[in-house]
């Protein structure tokens, strides 16, 4: 079948200064708890419904394991892993990530399918492995768990991708005589 693409919209006036502490104060953080989530969600006008589809993003792309290293080493404080963890897949990451000083190796966020945009992460997460605490803890809210396998449908997936990808491109647009409408994307005028 055919993925269903989405319309960007055009003329956003963007800021003339790029900060990474400003896109990063943004950001979810891997370690988020669902409560966190959902929170910093909504500081942003977005709605769970958003966090789930949005997170689907994680079928492409890697995370290094100081991401996710205490998932496998100390959870708890106690030096041991996180129960929520398939604890094959735990296994498999201790190979790749091989102790907790462990800052620059990287692992495919969606194992198998890494490199495809596809709903694979979303079956890798009803498995319980998801990479991040931040993927687990989509499991942990009765909502969330549902609406997550109602994303395993392909077709329904990237139609909702593409909605919320809309509602989070309209997050801070600047008005009135801020920033510049940019004749090309990467540059200031």
């Amino acid at each position: 079948f055919k993925r269903t693409l989405w319309e960007v919209l055009t003329g956003r006036r963007d800021g003339r200064i790029s900060l990474a502490s400003e896109a990063n104060r943004d950001m979810p953080s891997p370690f988020f708890n669902f409560s966190s989530l959902q929170q910093s969600f909504e500081n942003n006008g977005l709605t769970v419904h958003d966090l789930v589809v949005l997170s689907g993003g994680h079928t492409l792309g890697v995370g290094r394991c100081r991401f996710f290293r205490d998932r496998l080493y100390n959870f708890t404080g106690k030096g041991d892993a996180d129960p929520s963890l398939n604890p094959t897949y735990a296994a498999f990451l201790r190979t790749k990530c091989r102790n907790v000083e462990d800052n620059k190796t990287a692992v495919g966020m969606d194992p198998g399918s890494d490199l495809s945009f596809d709903t694979n992460y979303f079956k890798i997460l009803t498995q319980h492995k998801g990479l991040f605490q931040s993927d687990a803890a989509l499991l942990t809210d009765k909502g969330a768990r549902n609406f997550v396998n109602v994303l395993l449908d392909s077709k329904r997936f990237f139609m909702e991708f593409g909605l919320s990808m809309k509602r989070m491109g309209a997050i801070g647009v600047l008005t009135g005589n801020s920033g510049e409408i940019r004749k090309k994307c990467n540059v200031i005028n």
